[in-house]
């Protein structure tokens, strides 16, 4: 067995003094554990041992804007795992022509036997016909328990396409995520900005304003109140979104993850809202740098305002944002990024966030939240959206052996000279942060160590 020992556990109760046994892929004994001769002891002296942090929202190996992301399932779970991240949910995508079960089973081999962090996948439904509808049951006995459906891009549904998967989702107690932005806004927004002559990164935010958000934020929260069905609102970026939900939340009597609680599986109205880091810390002056380096920046939605950052703060805070994930979506600022550099609307949207995450949320909050705060946010409750908690984001015994140990005392300074994401910059350059994974494993096997890879490719599936 591989015995942590001398470490502070994050458990479902709070912290817990005492030493945690694992034994090949599962947690078999947390408290007073005396190793045997054979045992592995790990120390874990002055760290907090967490669940395995769960991004539940990346995008790897996808094929967007005519080019594919930087990170594919090799580089971006490598990354990942150096940052204590041991699951990722990824998008498998079903484009036009193309069937949601063909869709997963493409997905499924980006992944396989490259992974260093478990996968699952969400559905990305962007051709719903009467096929998609018959294919769904087996997709949930395929262990797929998760959807996402569009407003914008070329990939969005209409409202009635959109109220239906959250009916037929809702049959067995799935969730249905969104990208909450008005398409046609955009679309004519853009158009505005190149006619008057607005051709560099400035232009993007206001091609994208708050109002297109929180426009979709409603009209998607009464969707899900209409289907009487659950709803994970996705990247949230503004203040006016944030609003729409309170709204929503309040006249439906309804709420996110409750503290304690397992996610019901009943199919009622439920709004769970998810944010990232990179909205709670930089804002849209990011837009007129120099050079040409607005363009790292570009991601949809787009970097707000301080209002808008101080609003989500806030909210998490309040325990109104239910889960943080990243959107990484990653393209090489040298090359890809480099393809709008005279129009803005045809730079690749999305920014590399996945290896980053826990540490960069540590910054922004502080001693404002607590060890067992970020567990939750990052850990439990999108075990508990996506279907895989007690399994995984709870250390308690039975569960997987997903295990980080977290050192909060390491100082050092994010760069992308540094990182292992396959990108040549990070939005969080030049950040000084405090904490990094001493040990992290996924499955029982020590994927990285200090932040820093292992050989081990121990990455499965989850069924979820």
């Amino acid at each position: 067995m591989k015995i942590i020992v001398n470490g502070t556990l994050i458990t479902p109760g709070g912290k817990m003094e005492g030493s945690l046994a694992m034994d090949g892929d599962r947690i078999v004994r947390i408290g007073d554990i005396t190793p045997s001769d054979g045992d592995e002891v790990i120390d874990a002296s002055g760290c907090f041992v967490y669940p395995g942090f769960i991004d539940g929202h990346t995008h790897l190996d996808l094929p967007v804007a005519g080019t594919v992301t930087a990170d594919d399932f090799a580089s971006g779970t490598t990354a990942a795992v150096c940052g204590g991240t041991t699951t990722v949910v990824d998008f498998a995508t079903q484009y036009k022509g193309d069937t949601i079960l063909n869709a997963l089973e493409t997905w499924k081999k980006k992944a396989v036997g490259k992974s260093k962090a478990n996968y699952a996948f969400h559905m990305a439904i962007c051709d719903w016909n009467e096929e998609a509808k018959a294919m769904l049951p087996a997709l949930r006995e395929a262990g797929v328990t998760s959807f996402k459906v569009y407003m914008a891009y070329d990939t969005a549904l209409t409202d009635s396409e959109i109220l239906e998967v959250l009916r037929e989702v809702k049959k067995f107690g799935g969730v249905t995520g969104c990208h909450c932005e008005n398409g046609g806004l955009v679309t004519a927004l853009q158009k505005e900005q190149l006619e008057a002559g607005h051709t560099d990164t400035s232009a993007h935010p206001l091609s994208r304003p708050a109002e297109v958000e929180a426009e979709a934020v409603n009209r998607f929260c009464y969707l899900g109140r209409l289907a009487d069905a659950p709803i994970n609102i996705v990247h949230l970026s503004t203040r006016l979104g944030l609003e729409e939900i309170r709204k929503a939340r309040k006249e439906a009597g309804t709420c996110g993850v409750k503290a304690g609680e397992a996610c019901p599986s009943d199919g009622g109205f439920r709004i769970y809202v998810e944010s990232c880091p990179q909205y709670m810390l930089l804002d849209d002056s990011c837009y007129s740098k120099k050079d040409f380096e607005g363009a790292k920046y570009v991601c949809s939605p787009p970097l707000r305002k301080q209002s808008d950052i101080d609003a989500l703060k806030e909210a998490v805070l309040l325990g109104e944002i239910d889960t943080i994930a990243t959107d990484h979506c990653s393209f090489r600022f040298d090359t890809q990024k480099q393809a709008g550099r005279d129009d803005f609307t045809k730079i690749p949207n999305g920014a590399p966030g996945i290896e980053h995450r826990p540490v960069v949320m540590m910054k922004i909050f502080g001693d404002d939240l607590s060890p067992s705060d970020y567990c939750r946010l990052m850990s439990e409750n999108p075990a508990k959206v996506f279907g895989m908690f007690p399994k995984k984001g709870a250390l308690i015994e039975g569960a997987d052996a997903d295990v980080v140990v977290w050192d909060p005392n390491v100082k050092w300074t994010i760069s992308a000279a540094g990182h292992h994401q396959n990108v040549d910059y990070t939005p969080f350059e030049g950040l000084e942060v405090s904490g990094r994974p001493r040990y992290v494993f996924v499955g029982g096997t020590l994927a990285a160590e200090n932040g820093e890879p292992t050989a081990a490719c121990a990455g499965t599936y989850v069924k979820r």
